[in-house]
């Protein structure tokens, strides 16, 4: 990938946790070492990890390289963008009115919620029966 300068951002989703860094350059977007493509081979998980770069109209100026780990990939993708986010704003703050209208600064904190004991699951529990 690209050497130098970077912008840096960590975008966090579900159990994944991403690791976005934006240098200058040709538009290439690597994911763990692959192509998006490659990785998110659902175009709706793709087209949310560039949504950043599509609404501050900057996809051939940066070349994207993400670490992340945990999760699934819907967990993943949202992880990506919000770090892409995080790093655009890093590198400019003149954006940060389009990311924010766009509402791809903001950190979805929903999580899977723990098992209770004596339930099924979360919030599921044992059919009543009254007679």
């Amino acid at each position: 990938m690209a050497t130098g300068k970077y912008y840096e951002g960590i975008g966090r989703r579900k159990a994944a946790i991403a690791r976005v860094r934006l240098f200058a350059g040709s538009g290439a977007f690597m994911i763990n070492e692959r192509p998006l493509v490659e990785y998110f081979p659902v175009t709706s998980h793709a087209n949310r990890v560039i949504s950043p770069l599509r609404v501050t109209q900057n996809e051939d100026r940066f070349a994207v390289s993400a670490q992340v780990k945990g999760g699934g990939p819907v967990g993943q993708s949202g992880a990506v963008a919000l770090g892409v986010a995080r790093a655009l704003l890093a590198a400019d703050e003149s954006f940060k009115g389009a990311l924010r209208k766009a509402g791809l600064l903001t950190r979805d904190a929903r999580v899977k919620e723990r098992k209770k004991p004596g339930l099924k699951r979360a919030r599921k529990a044992k059919q009543y029966t009254k007679r």
